[in-house]
């Protein structure tokens, strides 16, 4: 009968030891503990508010109207618009512009969005990588 007993008493537990895997992370906590402040945080310079408002190029714009009528000028003080065909539109940007020049966008706000996508894909097929559309920041927002 005491073998019986002594069988009984020999069960397999099926408990986790955790204890390993406490040590593992005790160990990782204080690695990074002590290299955490040794890693010094990625530097940007940002631009100032002086060096980002000075544009080195003045920028060609085109103004389509309320009736989708283009024109076109560089925005150099004096200058003044000049009304352009939408077909030769990317011709006379080319004769003015070189590689870096930017070109804007100013739409009036009754101008449909396909219109002023329209012109846009025109330039941008054609070779214009620097284009943006002019706001005025100015106006109260619409609610």
């Amino acid at each position: 009968m005491t073998s019986l007993s002594s069988r009984r008493s020999r069960r397999m537990k099926n408990d986790i030891n955790v204890v390993p895997y406490i040590d593992v992370m005790l160990v990782l906590l204080v690695i990074f503990m002590v290299t955490a402040p040794m890693i010094t945080p990625g530097q940007i310079e940002l631009p100032s508010v002086g060096t980002a408002s000075d544009v080195p190029v003045q920028p060609i714009e085109v103004q389509i109207d309320a009736q989708g009528a283009l024109a076109l000028r560089v925005r150099e003080g004096g200058a003044s618009f000049r009304p352009i065909d939408k077909a030769n539109l990317l011709a006379e940007i080319r004769t003015v512009a070189t590689a870096d020049t930017p070109v804007v966008i100013s739409a009036d706000g009754k101008v449909p969005y396909e219109s002023v996508m329209q012109v846009m894909d025109q330039l941008r097929n054609g070779g214009i990588g620097k284009l943006g559309l002019l706001v005025n920041q100015n106006a109260p927002a619409a609610r």
